[in-house]
């Protein structure tokens, strides 16, 4: 039965209710406010230390990046946002981040700076901040973040009273006079419930709100504490829809922009009504650094800025302070944050009239990312949700990664390393000559390696396209995205070199032979994946090493005879992971003491806990059964029935074990099957 619609919303709504509606609208007077102050003295954090409080109050790990010891930030998981403005592979430019913003929460100095993001277009600078100003937000509808602000009682004839808010939400604890403040606040710490918190409070009331206090000072013949009584103590909730606490300014056109949108106007309808250009209440205290007073305010293109914003940038960066309009310097309390790319900043650098704002200025370099992993999360992100209705082809979006990644790594200068090679031991994994340990020495032989490349936004544009270009194809696989990739570098407006060109169509190949061996690996384990059949080959391979380590015979399962240990059975499988004929006992040896260790442990041996052992195995299998399968059939369209169900059998483990459906396994192995028709039937390499 339908519901009426006034009876769905009632229904609606008592279900799902405003969290939290009653807790953040509380208000009361300033004596109440003191007794908040005293059991959670927090609340009277500078904007510092509650943008540092928050990012802590989700959480850290200890994570190890190269073998360096890094603390990882669940915040910039984005747990508020369901993860959608996630950041990947950046922990320890985030660590930089987090540790700049502990400085300035414990005043050593970073605090009257600007922090300048810097890095190149779409590596996440934006991202950064657009979760930090959200967390804030979020922070500040919670008990741990609370924070309280104040509004004037302005009286009528009849005694009823109307409230006018502080136009710049100040702390409350600023409508204490300077002169006393100390004394004040020393009392506040006497009696306060958390001993270790020293309450301070730094600055004068803003134009407005010293004006009010002033007039009702000489009302009451300079008695401040009746003053006080003439203010309502408010709950804060920052939020940027609604310019509280949260501000964002970006350049537009020099001729419709002025330093008025950062300090605030005059509104000219008022001074009929107060008579002068300098009263308060004839000034909108609007602008961007006004709004986002005890929050934060973000600088987009920061450095594009004219030079008259800049001036209001360093007042408010190392003073503290802004100059609106016909008003004495006021002070604020805020972070500032901006970005800039590579263009930019290298123009701040070259402008000697600029010095001023690079001695207030902390950079922050924000890379691109160059952990393959952590590239893929990124475009897995998007693509990988119920927002795509195409099934995208196991490895379409790796690839993708993999070219982005190389176009922003430096050539390796080591001898015997390719550039694959270095991005897959950036990934974690060990080539030959190099482990991990080699990574610190070959970042630091690099200089810009992550400031240069391929934006992840190009990247992504061009998987949309392929998903909007072949639609009418049951999905989308690597080969789609890759020439996708290399058809849009003809017009990349960021890319004019056309040897730069010519390098990323190469890393496309390159990217290209990766695919290659990933699916002829994937279809070969597919073949071999005939558990039955594995444990058969390892049981005869285990009993032949346990005859050969212990200089014994193995008995002929057949002939019931003993006989010497299989050789050539046992080196047909180790060739597979190229264990070389002086290594052999090494490796035979290795086996049987793993072996042994599980049996100590009351464990039984399974050869698919040794990756090495399990890679062999299967690549032996397959090589025993890809004869028996005739994958080169497929070429030809020519298929017996025992063909065509053994065929079948490989499809469905590719399903089943590597995420592939129907189609794409069928056109991952009639690729594979092409290349084996060419004669390109080299062993998987081990890199």
């Amino acid at each position: 039965m339908t519901l009426p619609g006034r009876e769905l919303l009632d229904r609606v709504a008592r279900q799902n209710p405003l969290p939290d509606f009653v807790r953040n609208h509380w208000s009361g007077s300033f004596a109440e406010y003191l007794d908040i102050v005293r059991e959670t003295p927090r609340v009277t954090r500078n904007a510092h230390e509650r943008l540092y409080d928050m990012i802590l109050s989700h959480g850290t790990d200890e994570i190890m990046v190269y073998k360096e010891r890094t603390t990882r930030y669940r915040f910039f998981d984005d747990p508020i946002g369901g993860g959608r403005d996630a950041v990947f592979g950046l922990e320890k430019t985030l660590a930089d981040l987090v540790q700049i913003l502990e400085s300035a929460a414990r005043g050593y100095g970073t605090e009257r700076r600007v922090l300048l993001l810097h890095g190149p277009v779409g590596s996440s600078k934006s991202t950064i901040v657009r979760l930090l100003k959200r967390g804030l937000e979020h922070y500040s509808r919670t008990e741990a973040g609370a924070l309280y602000t104040f509004s004037w009682k302005e009286y009528q004839p009849d005694g009823s009273f109307t409230l006018t808010p502080c136009p710049m939400h100040e702390e409350p604890l600023r409508l204490i006079p300077i002169e006393v403040r100390e004394a004040f606040l020393n009392a506040i710490h006497a009696e306060s419930a958390d001993p270790n918190y020293q309450v301070q409070v730094s600055g004068d009331l803003d134009p407005f709100c010293r004006f009010q206090f002033q007039q009702r000072l000489t009302e009451y013949q300079g008695d401040w504490a009746r003053v006080l009584d003439d203010v309502v103590v408010r709950r804060l909730v920052l939020s940027e829809a609604d310019r509280v606490g949260i501000g964002t300014f970006q350049p537009k056109d020099e001729k419709n922009q002025d330093a008025t949108e950062l300090t605030g106007d005059i509104n000219y309808r008022k001074i009929a009504e107060y008579g002068s250009e300098s009263d308060p209440r004839a000034f909108n205290f609007d602008g961007e650094f006004n709004v986002a007073n005890r929050g934060m305010i973000e600088f987009v293109e920061v450095l594009k800025l004219d030079v008259a914003f800049l001036y209001d940038l360093l007042g408010a960066s190392q003073e503290h302070k802004i100059k609106p309009k016909k008003f004495a310097q006021t002070d604020i309390d805020e972070v500032i944050i901006g970005h800039t790319n590579e263009p930019e900043y290298k123009k701040l650098q070259n402008n000697e009239f600029m010095e001023a704002l690079r001695d207030r200025t902390v950079k922050i370099d924000v890379p691109y990312v160059t952990r393959l992993a952590d590239e893929i999360k990124i475009y897995e992100k998007d693509y990988n949700g119920r927002r795509v209705k195409k099934f995208i082809a196991p490895h379409t979006l790796e690839m993708a990664a993999m070219w982005a990644v190389m176009t922003r790594l430096e050539a390796p200068k080591k001898a015997g390393l390719t550039t694959v090679q270095k991005m897959k031991l950036y990934n974690g994994k060990n080539m030959p000559g190099f482990t991990e340990d080699h990574i610190k020495e070959l970042q630091d032989e690099t200089r810009r390696e992550g400031m240069l490349g391929i934006s992840p936004r190009y990247v992504q544009d061009k998987i949309s396209n392929a998903l909007v270009a072949f639609s009418d194809e049951p999905n989308v696989n690597p080969f789609m995205v890759l020439n996708e990739l290399e058809s849009g570098l003809k017009h990349h407006s960021l890319i004019t070199n056309e040897e730069l060109k010519t390098h990323y169509r190469q890393l496309l190949s390159l990217a290209k032979e990766e695919y290659d061996e990933i699916v002829k690996n994937e279809v070969q384990r597919a073949i071999a994946a005939d558990e039955a059949a594995l444990n058969r080959l390892c049981a005869n391979y285990i009993d032949n090493l346990k005859a050969y380590t212990q200089r014994e015979k193995v008995r002929n399962k057949f002939t019931g005879q003993q006989e010497e240990a299989d050789e050539r059975l046992m080196r047909s499988i180790e060739e597979k992971i190229e264990i070389p004929e002086n290594r052999k006992d090494d490796f035979r040896r290795e086996i049987m003491n793993y072996i042994g260790a599980l049996s100590l442990d009351g464990k039984k041996f399974d050869y698919r806990t040794n990756e090495r052992l399990l890679k062999a195995l299967e690549l032996k299998l397959f090589q025993d059964q890809k004869d028996t399968i005739k994958l080169t059939s497929l070429v030809s369209n020519i298929l017996d029935k025992e063909t065509q169900e053994k065929i079948e059998i490989v499809k469905g483990r590719l399903i089943r074990y590597f995420g592939y459906d129907d189609a794409s396994a069928t056109d991952v192995l009639n690729y594979v099957a092409s290349i084996f028709a060419r004669g390109d039937v080299k062993q998987v390499r081990t890199g």
